[in-house]
C-alpha cells in the first residue's frame, strides 16, 4: 500500500525534492571546506614559526612584490655578519623593552592606545616581535582584525624562538628602501654602498630612523627630521646599559 502511495507522487515534486537535497548537501560541503581552509590558514603560521627557527623566511610584502612582478632585493645575512650597533639602534628606535617583554609590551601598548585613542592606529605599541609576526604572516594595512591575529602570534614567536633569532629575522625581512630593498644588507648597500657588517654608529642610527616608512624617509639623503631622530637613537644605544643583552650584542665603547 505504501509503495502504491509512493508511486503516485508527482514526478516534478520528486525532482524538486532531490534538487533541494543536493543543494543542501553541496552547501554543507562548501561550509565544511571553508572551515577547514580557515583552520589551516590560522594554524599554518604557528607551524611555520617552528620551521623558521632554522630556515630563512620571506615576508608577505616580498611575496606580494614577486607575485606582482615588482623588484625584490634581499641578501640574508646572519646576525654575526651585522654590525652590533645596528640591532642596538633598532631596539633603541623601535622597541626599548625588547629584552624584557614576552612578545607584547602591554604597558607600551596601553600608553600608545591612550595617545592614539584607536588600537589600529597605535603604532608605538608594536614590538619588534609583533612586527616580525606581521611581516611574516599578515598584511600591512592597519586593522582590528590584523591586531587580533598579531597578538597571539607574537606571544607564540616569543615562546618558541630565542630573542636573538627574532632579531635576526627582523633585520632580514624589514623593508629598508623605496624600491624593494629588504633586509639590513640591501638597506646598507643602497644607503651607504657598504655591507651591513661595516656600518658605524651614525649609519646604523640613520637606518633605524627610516624604518617606519623607508619609502618616504631616506638614510642615503636624510632630512633634518631623520637626522634628529638618528641622533636620539644613537644616544640611547650608547647610554642604555643591557639594551641588547638578549641578542648578545653590546653597545660601542
Amino acid at each position: 500500500m505504501h509503495a502504491a502511495r509512493r508511486s503516485k507522487l508527482p514526478v516534478g515534486r520528486y525532482n524538486i525534492s532531490m534538487a533541494t537535497q543536493e543543494r543542501r548537501s553541496l552547501l554543507s560541503r562548501l561550509i565544511i571546506g571553508a572551515c577547514v581552509v580557515l583552520v589551516v590558514l590560522l594554524v599554518l603560521p604557528y607551524l611555520l614559526t617552528l620551521v623558521y627557527l632554522v630556515v630563512p623566511p620571506v615576508s608577505t610584502p616580498m611575496v606580494w612584490r614577486w607575485v606582482t612582478g615588482a623588484r625584490v632585493e634581499r641578501t640574508w645575512v646572519p646576525l654575526t655578519e651585522v654590525a652590533p650597533v645596528l640591532p642596538l639602534s633598532v631596539i633603541a628606535a623601535e622597541d626599548g623593552q625588547f629584552c624584557r617583554h614576552r612578545g607584547v609590551d602591554w604597558q607600551g601598548l596601553r600608553e600608545a592606545i591612550d595617545e592614539a585613542e584607536d588600537l589600529s592606529e597605535a603604532r608605538g605599541g608594536s614590538t619588534l616581535t609583533q612586527q616580525v609576526a606581521k611581516n611574516l604572516f599578515l598584511w600591512q594595512s592597519r586593522s582590528y582584525v590584523r591586531k587580533a591575529l598579531e597578538f597571539p602570534l607574537a606571544l607564540w614567536i616569543d615562546l618558541v624562538m630565542p630573542k636573538r633569532r627574532v632579531m635576526e629575522i627582523y633585520l632580514n625581512v624589514a623593508e629598508w628602501g623605496p624600491n624593494g630593498e629588504f633586509g639590513a644588507e640591501a638597506g646598507a648597500q643602497r644607503a651607504f654602498r657598504k655591507s651591513a657588517r661595516s656600518l658605524n654608529a651614525q649609519e646604523a642610527a640613520l637606518m633605524a630612523a627610516v624604518l617606519p616608512n623607508p619609502r618616504l624617509r631616506s638614510a642615503q639623503r636624510p632630512s633634518a627630521a631623520v637626522r634628529r631622530l638618528a641622533g636620539i637613537y644613537a644616544g640611547r644605544a650608547r647610554r642604555v646599559e643591557q639594551l641588547g643583552d638578549c641578542v648578545e650584542v653590546r653597545r660601542a665603547r
